[in-house]
């Protein structure tokens, strides 16, 4: 069985119930997510061996946000205990034309205050075939930047592919820091993972003829994305997510995956959205599922679309779905009937 490594920020998600404005009610919900822990909990529902790696307290917020990783059957052996604070971020999640907003309390979280030397990378990547980060974690600061980069430099030696989902977030870094940053880390990716934006953001790339905002997305300007990443880099694999955004409760979903020689686009989805957070890790997860098991470039971007699709209809940061849910979507059967 595969084993892979994913290593990031593990945070505490507060959120009024339902599609409630903060504060409208007077309860929040408090359940845990973070880039690379959705990840982990998705390859951990289709079977695989993973591990999660970050740092976080030894208090009972600290132990919960482990426990919640435990239950889906996540190695939490790795993590690092010690630092303060969990991370928070506040959701209050859009509907119709009333867009979501993300509010982020993760300031001196115990993985921001982390050094690269509290984690034994050669003894977490042993016997691991797969290393997955995002750009989020070098967003938290320059230790972090060193902490990715030193994970990566040991999953290189142990033999180990990498993906990196570009993830820009631009209240944690500018986009030249961005830039400067993943520049440096993207030399040791394999499969980068990015969105119509992203690429933009970090690295200037840009679609020619797209508005993600009136839902006009030009195919032949994704794949000269996809090769200039490939080119520029040396990725073996680009995938992009494209979404069509026609209100916060309505998307068009689709996906491409190029290998060097293909460019696959996987057929398209009109989602009506219950939760979108997770949207995009739940494609990264289904996307390292799919090349693991030696699906081909067009069956894995299948997968992985579909895989994210049904993320949208799932409260939560966590996908809660397994294979064969999976595959009965990407198969053609989207018609939500009960199963008996």
């Amino acid at each position: 069985m595969a084993k892979i490594v994913t290593f990031g920020e593990l945070m505490l998600r507060l959120a009024p119930n339902g599609y409630y404005r903060f504060f409208q009610d007077d309860q929040l919900q408090a359940t845990f997510g973070g880039g690379e822990a959705n990840v982990a909990v998705s390859l951990a529902n289709y079977g695989l061996d993973v591990a999660f790696v970050t740092k976080l307290p030894s208090h009972a917020i600290g132990q919960a946000a482990v426990d919640s990783l435990r239950h889906f059957g996540v190695d939490t052996s790795k993590i690092v205990r010690g630092g303060e604070r969990v991370g928070i971020y506040y959701l209050e999640k859009g509907a119709s034309q009333r867009g979501s907003v993300c509010i982020y309390d993760r300031a001196h979280s115990a993985i921001q205050e982390a050094e690269s030397a509290e984690f034994d990378w050669d003894a977490i990547f042993e016997g691991a075939d797969w290393f997955h980060f995002t750009g989020i974690t070098p967003a938290l600061g320059p230790n972090m930047v060193e902490a990715c980069k030193q994970a990566c430099i040991a999953a290189k030696k142990h033999g180990v592919k990498i993906s990196c989902d570009l993830n820009y977030r631009g209240k944690l870094w500018t986009r030249a820091e961005a830039r400067a940053a993943m520049t440096e880390l993207c030399q040791y990716v394999d499969v980068c993972i990015s969105n119509e934006e992203d690429a933009k953001d970090v690295f200037g790339i840009e679609a020619e003829n797209t508005d993600i905002y009136s839902g006009k997305l030009n195919h032949e300007g994704y794949k000269s994305v996809a090769k200039q990443l490939a080119d520029q880099f040396g990725f073996e694999k680009v995938a992009i997510t494209l979404r069509t955004s026609i209100s916060a409760s309505d998307n068009d979903w689709a996906g491409m995956l190029y290998d060097g020689k293909e460019y696959c686009f996987s057929k398209g989805y009109h989602l009506h959205i219950v939760d979108r957070v997770g949207g995009g890790d739940s494609f990264g997860g289904g996307l390292i599922y799919s090349l693991l098991s030696g699906k081909s470039t067009q069956a894995a971007v299948e997968f992985a679309v579909a895989a994210s699709a049904l993320k949208h209809s799932v409260e939560g940061d966590y996908n809660r779905v397994s294979v064969s849910e999976v595959e009965k979507l990407a198969g053609g059967d989207g018609s939500g009937r009960v199963q008996r």
